[in-house]
């Protein structure tokens, strides 16, 4: 870097430049102006011709030079005052942006703990705070990409060890090689290959929208289609499944629409014991259409309203089943469409409602 190009010469230079056409300005103006000046006042006070004359043109030369050297001592008093306090102000300017250099360095080496401190400027406190404001981001990002991959190797090691116990218990001689065997094998490869395409889906759908293709589409028969697939499974957990969706015309991509109807039911399916109902309702209130999936079933408490949604989060850890971001991919899929996926319970057993709101036609 060309040291002349700095930001601390350039401000010495400038408060430099400004204080010697102030005081050029100031030297112009009184050799021109100064000595007419004190000419009217000495012919004032020394009228007549002669000696008088004589002596008022040596005033007036003793003057002009007097003015000059007093205005060249100025120009070289003020530019010397100038540098210094150019260089204090410099400095006071130069070190809080120093710090931020610094510290956006370390951010960049993975130090997101790194905070600055607010400088009186306002402009560079605003500086300052805005850093602060990406290393907190940043902080959180990797305190969730932590948490993901310990979640995540915990989602994975469940079925490996059952798997890997299967596998030990045939070789052994252990666990007979029956049908039942190979079954239980297969059923934790399947959950491990859920887990994948979920993992796979969730990327897709929070990298670029997971490709949404717009037709219009209604959200009732989808709800109804779904909801004749899945009566099975409830029927074999004895879960009584209603559905009340008349026409609800929407714009969106039909298999993504799908898969979060099938999540929401999945969960409540999950969350509801045997005896239990869930609903499916749907109505279109201010431009936009709900579709409420509701359940008897456990119910969330007020800070697992929005926890639900979070990656491999479940309100309650006994439940087993699904990968554990069924929510995340549904509210996705949801908000890439314009719309939103939200939660409300009145509290643990009065079970819960989860509503997709989209934007209606």
């Amino acid at each position: 870097m060309n040291r002349w190009r700095t930001l601390r010469v350039r401000l010495l230079a400038s408060y430099l430049a400004v204080v010697l056409a102030g005081a050029l300005t100031l030297a112009v103006v009184a050799s021109v102006a100064a000595p007419g000046f004190f000419a009217d006042h000495t012919a004032a006070m020394l009228p007549g011709s002669g000696m008088m004359a004589g002596v008022a043109e040596d005033l007036d030369r003793a003057f002009a030079v007097s003015v000059a050297r007093a205005l060249a001592v100025g120009v070289l008093v003020s530019v010397v005052v100038a540098l210094v306090i150019s260089a204090l102000v410099a400095g006071r300017i130069i070190r809080p942006i120093d710090r931020v250099r610094i510290a956006t360095r370390r951010l960049a080496e993975g130090s997101y703990s790194e905070r600055l401190p607010l400088p009186a400027e306002t402009e560079l406190a605003a500086l300052a705070a805005d850093v602060n404001a990406l290393a907190s981001s940043l902080e959180q990002t990797e305190r969730k990409r932590l948490q993901l991959i310990a979640d995540l190797s915990h989602e994975l090691r469940t079925p490996l060890s059952a798997i890997e116990g299967y596998m030990e218990g045939l070789i052994d001689g252990v666990v007979p090689a029956e049908a039942e065997t190979f079954a239980s094998v297969a059923e934790e490869a399947a959950r491990l290959k859920r887990l994948a395409s979920d993992l796979s889906t969730l990327s897709r759908i929070q990298e670029d929208g997971g490709l949404i293709h717009h037709v219009e589409v209604d959200l009732g028969q989808l709800a109804s289609s779904v909801a004749t697939r899945l009566r099975p499974q409830f029927d074999d957990q004895n879960v009584q499944l209603r559905v009340d969706s008349p026409g609800l015309r929407v714009t969106g991509d039909p298999d993504r629409l799908t898969q979060v109807i099938v999540n929401l039911l999945g969960n409540a399916l999950s969350y509801t014991p045997s005896g239990g109902r869930v609903e499916v309702t749907g109505r279109r209130r201010n431009g936009r259409i709900e579709l409420k999936v509701s359940d008897s079933g456990k119910g969330l408490s007020a800070p697992d309203l929005e926890r639900v949604f979070e990656r491999f989060y479940r309100a309650d850890p006994a439940t087993s089943g699904g990968s554990g971001i069924g929510l995340t991919i549904a509210r996705g899929i949801a908000r890439a469409h314009g719309g939103d996926v939200v939660a409300h319970s009145d509290g643990p057993g009065a079970g819960a409602t989860f509503t997709l709101v989209l934007p209606a036609n």
